[in-house]
């Protein structure tokens, strides 16, 4: 009888080693997330510039900026006074040259690498009036308020028409004026293109007329 309950207890034991043998699985590694890709960074022009100017400074220590202005992509259109892609180009007259430096925040295939990509230096000449530097005590209005001035006599009216008119913006010293000057440029900027509309904001927010194309 002892035997028999022995031999019973070990058939019982050896089912029950079987069915969670049977019903075990292997152990599945864990599945690694996709990196999802980064959102674009956009900034407006005062800000980037901020960053270009910490680049440039870098490069010569007299670096003064003569231009700021934006660039437009597939994910960014300058809407709201803000880009993705804001370039700034300085000169040295230190070492009578000039270079520019690009700010990117995003991947998209036809902006630059993002963050700070450097130009290639060239020479610079101060009676140049296209490398005209200003001071950046001068640079008050920020774009986005170049933005909602610029809506304000015009733009609103090429938005409304077309919503996904690209918007560039450039800021810049005038010689003829005597003065830093916001472009917001509505439209298409390729050569030879009629289709772009600019208002031109001067830094203490007055509008100027625009110059025919």
């Amino acid at each position: 009888m002892k035997k028999l309950l022995m031999a019973m207890l070990f058939l019982a034991l050896l089912s029950v080693i079987t069915t969670v043998g049977c019903s075990s699985e292997p152990t599945k590694p864990p599945q690694s997330e996709k990196p999802q890709p980064k959102a674009p960074e956009l900034l407006t022009g005062r800000t980037a510039f901020q960053r270009v100017y910490i680049a440039a400074r870098g490069w010569q220590r007299d670096a003064q900026p003569y231009r700021l202005d934006s660039m437009t992509t597939a994910d960014s259109k300058g809407k709201d006074g803000k880009s993705a892609v804001w370039r700034g180009a300085f000169a040295s007259a230190l070492h009578r040259a000039v270079k520019a430096y690009t700010w990117s925040g995003e991947d998209a295939p036809d902006a630059p690498s993002r963050g700070m990509n450097p130009g290639t230096e060239d020479n610079y000449s101060p009676s140049n009036s296209s490398t005209q530097v200003f001071d950046t005590q001068f640079l008050k209005i920020d774009s986005d308020k170049a933005f909602e001035t610029a809506q304000k006599h015009g733009g609103d009216k090429i938005l409304s028409k077309d919503p996904d008119t690209p918007i560039v913006y450039v800021c810049d010293w005038s010689r003829a004026t005597n003065e830093l000057i916001w472009h917001v440029i509505y439209g298409d900027q390729t050569a030879g293109s009629r289709k772009r509309h600019q208002r031109r904001l001067h830094a203490g927010g007055e509008i100027k007329p625009a110059p025919p194309f």
